[in-house]
């Protein structure tokens, strides 16, 4: 019985969960959807951020990661039970971790295609990461 009930929990949870890409714009950026950036704060220095966003390194400078620490900052700081979106700097890494967090754990995730390269060569809005 058990083991039923954990099935169709996890199965429901696959079923509800989805993961859908679509590129940075005005509409994204001015939604009350949180968007939370997994780059490296040198990356964060260098081009600015999206204003508002949640800073939450996924990868670190040499391509590893701890997943834990990860949800566990991710958890205190989005409602992870709401759509939020992902961003890095051109898309290749959170379409990684979007994929994951949808497909594992069952988030509502937008994964914004082509990432702060993407938003900036549009000329939308950046500002500075200054902590």
């Amino acid at each position: 019985m058990i083991k039923t009930l954990l099935s169709f929990i996890f199965l429901n949870a696959i079923l509800v969960a989805s993961m859908t890409n679509e590129y940075p714009s005005q509409k994204i950026l001015s939604s009350n959807i949180p968007i939370v950036d997994i780059r490296t704060p040198p990356e964060w220095k260098e081009t600015g951020i999206v204003k508002g966003a949640v800073t939450i390194m996924f990868f670190d400078e040499t391509g590893g990661y701890d997943v834990q620490k990860f949800l566990n900052e991710l958890n205190n700081k989005v409602d992870t039970k709401k759509p939020f979106a992902l961003i890095c700097r051109t898309g290749s890494r959170t379409i990684i971790v979007a994929d994951f967090l949808s497909k594992q754990l069952g988030y509502d995730v937008i994964n914004l295609l082509g990432g702060i390269e993407f938003l900036k060569a549009r000329n939308l809005p950046v500002v500075p990461y200054n902590r």
